[in-house]
C-alpha cells in the first residue's frame, strides 16, 4: 500500500463539496433516521413491550445510530465514489497531482467515516434531547462510529472496484445493507430470530456495532460486550487493503 498524508487531501475535497452543496445533502442524511425513530420508538413502540420492561423507543434509538452510520458511509462509498470514478473522471484528474491511487482510495474511505460520524452526532443529540441517552458511555459511541464508518466504507468501496455499473449497486443494498438493517438487532432482540438466523447473523457487521452501540448508550459495558470491537477491526484490517489494492486495479485497466 502507498498510503501517505496526501489522502486528507481528497478528504479534504469531499468536505469542501459537501459545504458547497449541504442544503441539499442534510435533510436527506438526516431527517430519515429521526423520522424513523419517530414512526417506530414512538409510533409502533407503544404497541410493542419487550420482556425485561424496557421501552421500545429505548431500545431502538442506539440500534439507528448504528444502521445510519452504515448507510451513510455505504451510499458515499458506491453511488458517490462510483460517480466520482466511472462519470465525473474526478479520479483522473486527481491522480495526476502528487496523490497515488491509494491515497484517493483511503481518502474516500476516511471520508466516508466522516459522514457516518456526522449522522451519529445528529441522532446522539437528538435522542438526548428525548431523554433516551442514560450514561456518560454514550460519548464513545462517536469515536465508535468512526471505526463504523472505516469499516463500511472499505467494504463499500471494495463493492464499488468490482462493480460493473451502477445499477449494481441495487445488488448491494438489497442483499447486504437492508438484510442487516432488519437482521442485526436494531429493531428486535436477536434472541427472538430462529437459531439459524441467529447464527448468521453474529457474522454480519452491523450486529457487533448495533450491541456496543446500545451498551454505550445504556451504560450496560459488561466484559462480554467488547468482543464486538475485534469483530470491526477484523473487517477493517481484511476490507481496508483489499479495497486498495481492488481500486488500484480498476483505476489502471
Amino acid at each position: 500500500m502507498n498510503v501517505s498524508y496526501h489522502s486528507l487531501r481528497l478528504w479534504q475535497r469531499n468536505r469542501d463539496v459537501f459545504f458547497k452543496l449541504w442544503r441539499s445533502e442534510v435533510p436527506g442524511f438526516f431527517a430519515e433516521p429521526i423520522l424513523m425513530l419517530l414512526a417506530m420508538g414512538f409510533g409502533l413502540g407503544t404497541y410493542v413491550a419487550l420482556e425485561d420492561g424496557q421501552r421500545y423507543v429505548e431500545f431502538i434509538a442506539p440500534g439507528i445510530i448504528a444502521a445510519y452510520a452504515m448507510f451513510s458511509a455505504s451510499y458515499e462509498c458506491t453511488y458517490g465514489s462510483f460517480i466520482r470514478m466511472k462519470h465525473q473522471r474526478t479520479y483522473d484528474s486527481i491522480i495526476a497531482t502528487p496523490l497515488s491511487i491509494d491515497d484517493v482510495s483511503a481518502g474516500e474511505i476516511l471520508w466516508g467515516a466522516t459522514r457516518s460520524l456526522l449522522t451519529a452526532c445528529v441522532i446522539l443529540m437528538v435522542i438526548a434531547a428525548f431523554g433516551l441517552v442514560e450514561s456518560p458511555w454514550a460519548l464513545l459511541v462517536l469515536p465508535m462510529t468512526v471505526l463504523t464508518g472505516l469499516m463500511f466504507s472499505s467494504i463499500a468501496l471494495f463493492f464499488t472496484s468490482v462493480a460493473p455499473s451502477i445499477y449494481s449497486f441495487n445488488y448491494y443494498f438489497t442483499l447486504f445493507i437492508t438484510p442487516m438493517f432488519f437482521l442485526s438487532g436494531v429493531f428486535f432482540p436477536i434472541s427472538a430470530f430462529p437459531a439459524v438466523v441467529q447464527r448468521l447473523t453474529w457474522i454480519a457487521p452491523l450486529t457487533p456495532v448495533a450491541d456496543l452501540t446500545r451498551a454505550m448508550v445504556s451504560g450496560q459495558l459488561g466484559e462480554g460486550t467488547w468482543w464486538g470491537l475485534g469483530i470491526i477491526v477484523g473487517y477493517l484490517a481484511v476490507f481496508f487493503p483489499l479495497s486498495l489494492v481492488m481500486m488500484k486495479r480498476r483505476l489502471l485497466r
